[in-house]
């Protein structure tokens, strides 16, 4: 038997392994950090003095700001082919509800929130020489580089809620620091077949977190919940999670040049079920795919989650059979790989990448034999039923 958990990671500053060849450059964050800031400071102002000039509001109101998705859940990975794969940073802006349910029904408003912001980053754009996307209908995409773009969401949130939001900026800002530290398209017909589509919302309604459609519809969407559940997870099962998740997203990235299962759903679904082993990334990846590769099949609901209300397998029928079968094989060739002679090093190599690409390094020797203490530890215990005792008697 071999374990080949060093191909994945190794630690120290001088390693050199898939998760090295993964992880965002220095550079890289440095430059959509700088990005996210110049998006921020500019919409604060804009956004404030439109608050008080544009929808009359009786005072200023300063709008929040909240980095969401994979660089919150430093989960972020290089795409294996940019372009057309892109790095992405989703950056949430946030107002009070009261904002806007002063100045119009919930629908007018929605689409007003959109055309806003929007016409506010063009001015920006125009100055950093980016380009805005306006076909999404859930965020407003701006394209900072030909490998990565910004999501910028439009939420709003009642007044408690939205007195929280800097709490939580500045706290995954903090983490964000010591992590970095540590580890070194509708027109107006269109717009109005939409609207007389939907039921028509009420402010009363919109009592929690709710982010805004270009379509005029506001709906439910509170991405910190997601956020804290993951941090929970990975308190509880360590870092190795975290990589693993990496590994799959970075393996996702590999076999679909676009598509494929969403990076939320296979960290959703590999947290549900992990189980640590220590020193081994490679059994950890071999068991997650493994139980992807069921559960990728059908529905997947996360009762941790907004009591498991959100299906986050967003595949129709076809292709979750793909993604069923490609990590069964994944699955089925980490273990073959494990179960290779020494005199196979090589061999190993060659299956993985043709799992993960070139980015497993090209190093034997960091390939190792399975000792049987290894095998011991990162075995799951099967449960055995007591033996039985007759009764005795003494005397």
């Amino acid at each position: 038997m071999l374990k080949f958990s060093k191909l994945f990671h190794k630690g120290g500053s001088d390693s050199d392994v898939y998760e090295d060849g993964i992880i965002p450059t220095s550079d890289q964050r440095s430059f959509l950090i700088s990005c996210k800031n110049k998006v921020r400071e500019h919409l604060r102002a804009r956004i404030r003095r439109a608050t008080k000039e544009e929808l009359g509001m009786d005072r200023v109101v300063e709008p929040r700001f909240r980095t969401q998705g994979s660089w919150a859940y430093n989960t972020c990975v290089i795409p294996e082919r940019t372009p057309p794969q892109e790095m992405d940073w989703d950056f949430g802006v946030y107002l009070p509800v009261t904002v806007w349910e002063e100045n119009g029904p919930p629908h007018a408003m929605a689409k007003a929130y959109f055309e806003l912001v929007e016409y506010a980053l063009e001015d920006l754009c125009a100055q950093e020489n980016w380009k805005v996307l306006s076909g999404k209908d859930t965020c407003i995409r701006i394209q900072v580089a030909n490998w990565a773009h910004l999501d910028i969401p439009l939420y709003a949130a009642p007044e408690d809620e939205f007195e929280k939001v800097r709490e939580r900026v500045d706290l995954a800002e903090a983490r964000a620091v010591l992590m970095r530290k540590s580890e070194g398209l509708m027109d107006a017909v269109a717009f109005d077949f939409a609207m007389n589509q939907i039921q028509e919302q009420q402010w009363e309604d919109l009592d929690h977190v709710v982010m805004a459609t270009r379509s005029g519809e506001w709906k439910a969407s509170d991405p910190e919940v997601v956020a804290n559940w993951f941090r929970d997870r990975v308190e509880e099962h360590g870092e190795q999670l975290r990589r693993v998740c990496r590994y799959l997203k970075a393996w996702r990235d590999f076999h679909w040049v676009s598509g494929g299962p969403t990076s939320v759903s296979i960290m959703i679904a590999a947290a549900q079920k992990f189980e640590r082993r220590p020193g081994r990334d490679d059994i950890a990846v071999e068991e997650a795919a493994r139980y992807l590769g069921q559960i990728f099949l059908g529905d997947i609901y996360e009762e941790g989650i907004d009591n498991g209300k959100e299906d986050f397998n967003r595949l129709n029928e076809e292709d979750r059979r793909l993604t069923s079968t490609r990590l069964k094989i994944l699955a089925s060739t980490m273990e073959g790989s494990r179960s290779l002679h020494e005199f196979q090093k090589s061999d190993v190599i060659r299956q993985l990448r043709g799992q993960f690409g070139t980015r497993i390094p090209n190093d034997v020797s960091l390939i190792e034999l399975d000792a049987g203490a290894d095998a011991i530890r990162n075995t799951a215990p099967l449960r055995v039923a007591p033996p039985v005792v007759p009764s005795t008697k003494a005397g």
